[in-house]
């Protein structure tokens, strides 16, 4: 993939304009982190160059100054609200950030709780948190949020949430996902600070939408894309446009509460420091893209992909939005379409002559490779070792598996786990291969291809099984498939 992105320029300035920030305000700011603050893998595809962790090591380097609160609404704890890009429930990704930042050696110590009412589940939650040293906190459904400002900033409103004690200068306030309440609680902790006597600020780092990039640039269009099922839309924003005259982009949520917010600073703090919710940002992406043209493509490709995943959420059941229908959309309005996938129709056209599931790899020189379902294989197996058999100039006719290796894995699929599939999944094939590097030299060569296959592209002609498309993603390969299975069973996993 060609650079797009100047990761060490975005580490530097971004720390720094947060350290301004900071300065700003005296005593204390409180930083809501929108976006996935340790693995923003969405900013790392449409960006090229920017790491998944940037977030996280530009925070390293404001380690000693700041420190950690993760929110979560508690409705979501009760409901097992499920993280899409890593396949687990928000409770236990608070687990898993709380792991992350502690190895980091950075400070956390905070959990809140939002909309707290007693859930069951949520209760069992904070028992084991608090079993485990962590402080938690709860914050409370206000009625009429956010239109009603004068029962919210009162006693009866941020005072009744719990004051979340906090000891640095910085406090980062992050969560699993979007609606966890990030920004309420921020706003919250002024309430308190202020009747404290402490002299407290607010920022927001929303990495998307890109506010000094045109409204239609790809890479906004993109978080669009991202935002559909939560009717997220790009805007010009009026009150920066009205107040200096210059043309920024942000999006709907955070216009539309912006007369709400200022009027909240104005009772907390006597005065908004803001004139518009551009204003609010601390985002300096923007400024670290060295090549638009490079991360233009990275955009448009994240837009298709996203396209073809609700497309298959539909047909899983597992997605009742128009969520489809409007990245449709948004694919018309960038004149894009599914032939701008270069994976796409080789995979089709290989389907179409074998009478099969077939699929396709775009390596990252440009070389497609495909692969077609077999006796043995099935085809994202097949592609995985056309794939590797071509970046180690392996001819096509070697094998680098014996079928003596793989028979055994057949045989205990079907004769001791009961599977309908003697086909090998891609992990199956995977451990065969790296079985056969012990004494195939062939097969070692292969093995150590794979490093290679990260940020490559891929497509099926049918919806892969979660054991394909969970080993798919952990090699790094960026995967779609057409919106239909190879069957009509009524069960699947």
């Amino acid at each position: 993939m060609k650079i797009g992105f100047d990761n060490n320029k975005y580490l530097e300035t971004q720390s720094q304009h947060i350290r301004d920030r900071i300065a700003k305000f005296g005593d204390k700011l409180y930083l809501e982190f929108g976006g996935k603050l340790f693995d923003d893998y969405h900013a790392s595809r449409v960006l090229p160059g920017f790491k998944p962790d940037s977030k996280l090591q530009m925070l390293m380097q404001l380690k000693d100054e700041a420190e950690i609160v993760i929110v979560i609404n508690a409705d979501d704890i009760e409901k097992n609200k499920v993280r899409g890009d890593l396949g687990i429930t928000y409770d236990l990704d608070v687990l898993r950030l709380l792991d992350v930042f502690r190895s980091r050696g950075l400070y956390v110590n905070s959990v809140v709780l939002t909309r707290y009412a007693d859930q069951p589940t949520a209760v069992k939650f904070e028992k084991k948190l608090k079993e485990n040293g962590i402080n938690v906190y709860h914050h409370f459904s206000i009625p009429n949020y956010p239109t009603d400002v004068d029962l919210i900033v009162s006693d009866d409103g941020y005072g009744r949430n719990d004051y979340v004690e906090t000891t640095r200068k910085l406090v980062v306030i992050t969560a699993p996902g979007p609606g966890s309440g990030k920004m309420a609680v921020c706003l919250s902790q002024l309430y308190h600070e202020h009747k404290r006597g402490i002299q407290a600020g607010y920022a927001k780092f929303e990495t998307f939408p890109i506010w000094n990039l045109p409204l239609k640039h790809p890479v906004n269009v993109a978080y669009e894309a991202a935002t559909a099922d939560l009717n997220d839309v790009n805007m010009i924003d009026p009150f920066h446009l009205e107040a200096y005259g210059k043309t920024t982009v942000n999006y709907n949520r955070d216009i539309e509460i912006f007369p709400v917010l200022n009027t909240m600073f104005e009772l907390i703090l006597g005065e908004s420091p803001y004139k518009s919710p551009t204003d609010m940002g601390v985002n300096m992406a923007g400024n670290c893209i060295v090549d638009d043209d490079a991360v233009c493509y990275a955009a448009n490709q994240e837009i298709i992909r996203r396209y073809y995943t609700a497309l298959c959420n539909q047909t899983k059941g597992i997605d009742n939005s128009d969520e489809a229908y409007k990245i449709g959309l948004l694919i018309q309005q960038s004149k894009l379409s599914t032939d701008d996938r270069a994976v796409i129709a080789p995979a089709l056209k290989k389907a179409e002559e074998t009478g099969a599931p077939a699929a396709a790899i775009e390596l990252s020189d440009g070389k497609i490779i495909t692969g077609k379902t077999t006796k043995l294989l099935g085809a994202c197996s097949a592609m995985l070792l056309n794939a590797l058999k071509s970046l180690a100039d392996i001819p096509e006719n070697v094998d680098i598996i014996d079928e003596a290796v793989i028979k055994p894995i057949q045989r205990l699929k079907v004769d001791s786990f009961g599977s309908s599939n003697p086909r090998l999944h891609t992990d199956e094939i995977l451990i065969a291969l790296s079985m056969s590097a012990v004494t195939n030299p062939s097969a070692r060569v292969a093995m150590e291809q794979l490093p290679k296959l990260r940020d490559t592209e891929a497509h099926s002609s049918v919806i892969l099984s979660d054991t394909d498309t969970h080993t798919l993603k952990k090699l790094g390969i960026r995967l779609t498939t057409e919106p239909t299975y190879e069957n009509k069973r009524f069960y699947r996993k």
